[in-house]
């Protein structure tokens, strides 16, 4: 764990669980209090979403089981900045779109995923208010990466039987080279 001085408060650079740490593939729970300790994850989380760089991370990519996502597609023409949710529902869905996606927690690999175009999602905001987004293309993406990953689920587990067998090809020559 790193500590940077940011805004007068000490945030958290919080280490990345990577593949195939067990916690990706376990189910978050609910949060039942936005209290100061999921504030300060969150503040946490989003510090070391930035800096990783990436456009999204979930609670369980950083050891915590809590159905919490950060997501900032970081384009000038997205309305949304920050993007804090918990307990996200997708509660709409339309359309179909195929992205490149990549994940913090599978370093090194990307491959086109499908994915719903647009959805509508709701949750609980950082002020612990019920938020609603309505999202498409990026950000409809990230978000359902995000989730995914509240449920146990990597973006590997979508792909096809080509693309599975390439990922699971490289990633044991990467463990070959990392153990020489």
């Amino acid at each position: 764990m790193h500590f940077q001085f940011n805004k007068e408060k000490f945030m958290a650079l919080l280490d990345i669980c990577t593949y195939p740490d067990p916690v990706l593939r376990r189910k978050a729970a609910e949060i039942k209090e936005v209290d100061r300790d999921v504030l300060k994850l969150i503040d946490d989380m989003a510090e070391t979403m930035y800096d990783a760089p990436g456009i999204g991370l979930a609670a369980n990519q950083v050891g915590e089981l809590l159905r919490l996502l950060v997501v900032d597609i970081q384009k000038e023409d997205c309305e949304h900045g920050l993007i804090v949710l918990m307990n996200p529902v997708i509660v709409a869905a339309q359309g179909e779109i195929t992205c490149e996606e990549g994940c913090l927690s599978v370093p090194d690999f990307f491959s086109s995923v499908k994915r719903y175009e647009e959805i509508t999602v709701r949750g609980i905001g950082r002020d612990a208010k019920p938020l609603e987004i309505n999202a498409s293309g990026l950000l409809a993406v990230a978000l359902q990466h995000e989730m995914d990953h509240l449920d146990g689920k990597l973006f590997i587990d979508r792909l096809g039987l080509i693309a599975r067998d390439i990922f699971r090809r490289k990633w044991k020559k990467k463990q070959k080279e990392a153990q020489t």
